[in-house]
């Protein structure tokens, strides 16, 4: 018999069901490769899929199908090798990554201090960042989704790398923080995006990022994967601005909200008309509200 028949790590029906539906809160816990005593047993999910294979550097191995569109593997030795997914759908070969291989992009330091409150920088670690890792079958880019939802069930990702199918993207907790993540290989930049929250009466509910760094404009309400371009130029006015004292001249705060203030505009063409209306207006400074 073969090592797909034998020495497996074993997944319990339910459990698998849920994580076939993608409604399981830690789906790294079966997705992903996992050690056994001598074999490395590797889950991933390709529904419809005519055949599956993991490649490695030595080879590929064929999976079989086990539930619901979850395929199983297994491979020799007690050492995770670096791998990729290999499905078959028609005749036509696809070959991709795993999401359920890679560790949290947060690390426990942000979990720690996101819990106390005092994490002075969360928008580097929520949200949607375009991350690179290194692998010897080569570099691998993606994007990391990670959400604050405390009381939610479940949380998906779903947006156009998945064909909005968020039971292929399930995201994993992390532990009490309320804290949800996910690294998404494939996922690169100007791909439209949402979290699909399960509330505690079990129906799905899609949101929108709320530390989002670019969205649609609307009416269309979706969050967008973007990377980070603006160089600031404002040397001369960051130095001028040192040399004054703030407690001398006058202020005037400008109170806004940027949706229902000009409504249909974008962040670019709000700012030229903002900037204009505050210095005919005589404001010194202006505040967003949320």
């Amino acid at each position: 018999m073969g090592m797909n028949a034998l020495d497996f790590v074993p997944v319990n029906e339910d459990v698998l069901n849920a994580v076939s539906n993608g409604w399981y809160h830690a789906p790294h816990d079966i997705l992903g490769p996992h050690e056994g005593e001598e074999t490395i047993t590797i889950r991933t999910m390709r529904r419809l899929a005519d055949a599956v294979f993991i490649e490695t550097a030595d080879g590929r191995t064929e999976a079989v199908h086990e539930f619901n569109g979850i395929w199983r593997a297994v491979l020799p030795g007690t050492d995770v090798p670096d791998y990729r997914v290999v499905a078959l759908y028609g005749g036509v070969e696809h070959r991709g990554d795993d999401p359920y291989r890679f560790l949290p992009t947060l690390g426990e330091v942000d979990v720690y201090l996101f819990g106390e409150g005092r994490h002075e920088r969360l928008w580097e670690v929520l949200g949607s960042h375009i991350r690179t890792y290194p692998s010897p079958l080569g570099d691998v880019t993606g994007t990391s989704f990670a959400v604050w939802a405390p009381i939610a069930k479940s949380v998906r990702v779903v947006g156009d790398f998945n064909g909005w199918d968020g039971s292929l993207s399930a995201m994993r907790t992390l532990g009490s923080s309320g804290i949800w993540e996910l690294f998404v290989p494939g996922a690169t930049e100007g791909a439209r995006y949402k979290y699909e929250i399960q509330y505690t009466d079990l129906s799905w509910h899609q949101k929108a990022d709320p530390m989002a760094r670019r969205t649609e404009e609307p009416p269309s309400t979706a969050s967008i994967v973007t990377d980070a371009h603006f160089e600031w130029d404002d040397d001369d006015w960051m130095t001028a601005r040192a040399e004054r004292d703030p407690h001398a001249g006058p202020v005037s705060i400008y109170e806004m909200h940027l949706g229902s203030w000009r409504p249909g505009l974008n962040y670019r063409t709000m700012a030229k008309q903002l900037i204009g209306h505050m210095k005919y207006a005589g404001f010194t400074h202006v505040e967003f509200m949320p």
